[in-house]
């Protein structure tokens, strides 16, 4: 039996269980889960940026790849798009008020990944040395 496919009413208001396999909200960490994900959103927090400056402020990123993400954040309402009718057309990316509720998360994750590197390399090679 599905507990929900959309989620449970209780009260008037919809509760959700992201520890259930059918509740949307795994959609939600699926996405927040994506690394280029973090990435974009984590440039977008700073001020809006155009297509080609993403592309060269985020490492190896390639151009489908960075479409694809935008893409899907927009769709989830994370990051809006504007295009000027410029010669070329300049489209530009900016973090929406819901993605600016994820930008402390983000930028936390981000720092606490740079600044445990080191005991996490040094966790894998003693691991990797046992095992």
């Amino acid at each position: 039996m599905t507990r929900f496919p959309a989620g449970n009413r209780r009260g008037g208001v919809m509760e959700y269980d992201v520890y259930i396999q059918t509740c949307p909200t795994r959609l939600v960490l699926d996405r927040l889960a994506d690394k280029w994900a973090v990435l974009v959103l984590g440039k977008l927090d700073e001020q809006p940026v155009r297509f080609n400056q993403l592309k060269r402020e985020i490492d190896c990123i390639s151009q489908k790849v960075l479409s694809q993400v935008l893409k899907k954040l927009e769709r989830d309402g994370l990051v809006s798009r504007s295009v000027y009718a410029t010669v070329p057309v300049t489209v530009e990316y900016a973090i929406t008020p819901l993605g600016r509720t994820l930008t402390s998360t983000v930028a936390a994750l981000t720092r606490w990944a740079e600044d445990n590197i080191e005991a996490v390399l040094e966790a894998q090679q003693k691991y990797d040395r046992s095992a």
